[in-house]
């Protein structure tokens, strides 16, 4: 099967022009989406490869929607099932760091729905629940801290100065979860709200989350001695070739009193959850260099059905053609 990503009219951005909904950052600089990309460099160096979530592999597969998702959404990802890519991978934009790091954590999952009118919906999601800031221009500054703090830079560092001013951003890095023993063993959440819009019009807020079918299973340190620099990548593509993969897809549905434009808080877990399909990943690649290279994930261009709540989103997805023009 072809990779096809929505490319064209996109790498010719100029970055100096923002939709307008992306103005409601405060302060927001003309130029946030190259500045988030170079910003990036100098925290994990310029590798000539993706500016973050450098490593990766790539599967296929399918997405099959449940029955409860068109009640929320009239998107047509949820009227019969699509052929989907996927991606996991690691954290940084350290294009070989070792799946045994600590740094590699978040892991990323992206998917990629084919559409049958030839369009793409892309979504992309990290294993923690939350974000580090509220808004993009805070993760400009983050980044530019930690790229200020290199190692044996006198403590505090301004990285740990950002930390000791931005509690979520101090959560995010000290509580993330252990070294899974699989990406098929990870929960994913998406970063950003989405609205569904129903068949009569009405807006539901919704956070995503992927569960893995094989259940959440970590490693302890004696287990993680034992893995090698490549084991999340050598192990997804056994697990694959011996037996599917799946994901269940759910939607979280937001109260009036959530946050729909802050990702670095939570919801509530007493929320309601709605499975919206099962994701099924059944065969490998095209996991080639150049098929790497060319595989963009845009968060922001969505379907009739479903609109950005978070204007973050609308910074993502201007940034990663960014990188994409970068590593070409």
């Amino acid at each position: 099967m072809a990779i096809r990503s929505t490319v064209v009219g996109i790498a010719a951005v100029w970055l100096g022009c923002l939709p307008a909904n992306a103005q409601t950052e405060q302060a927001l600089p003309k130029r946030l989406p190259a500045q988030l990309v170079k910003d990036f460099h100098g925290a994990f160096g310029a590798h000539h490869a993706r500016a973050v979530h450098a490593k990766g592999v790539i599967l296929q597969g399918r997405f099959t929607p449940a029955p409860a998702a068109r009640a929320l959404s009239t998107a047509a990802v949820f009227t019969d099932a699509v052929p989907i890519i996927v991606r996991f991978s690691d954290f940084t934009g350290i294009p070989d760091i070792p799946d045994t790091s600590a740094s590699a954590n978040p892991r990323g999952f992206a998917v990629k729905f084919l559409l049958p009118d030839g369009s793409n919906l892309d979504i992309v999601n990290h294993s923690f629940n939350g974000f580090p800031v509220r808004t993009a221009a805070e993760f400009s500054t983050l980044l530019q801290a930690l790229g200020h703090s290199p190692a044996g830079t006198a403590s505090p560092t301004p990285f740990e100065a950002f930390l000791g001013t931005h509690p979520a951003a101090r959560t995010f890095f000290t509580t993330q979860k252990p070294p899974p023993e699989s990406f098929a063993t990870t929960a994913f959440y998406g970063v950003n709200a989405f609205f569904f819009i129903d068949a009569g019009g009405k807006s539901h807020p919704v956070r995503y989350r992927f569960v893995p079918e094989a259940g959440e299973q970590y490693l302890d340190d004696a287990a993680l001695a034992r893995r090698s620099a490549t084991y999340l990548i050598d192990d997804i593509a056994a697990r694959v070739a011996r037996a599917p993969v799946r994901f269940t897809w759910l939607a979280q549905l937001g109260e009036p009193t959530d946050r729909v434009d802050d990702p670095s808080v939570a919801w509530p877990e007493t929320r309601r959850l709605v499975t919206l399909g099962v994701i099924t990943i059944d065969r490998p690649g095209p996991d080639t260099v150049a098929a790497d290279r060319d595989l963009l994930f845009l968060p922001g261009a969505l379907p009739p059905g479903i609109a950005i709540a978070d204007p973050m989103v609308t910074i993502r997805n201007a940034a990663y053609p960014v990188s994409f023009n970068e590593r070409h």
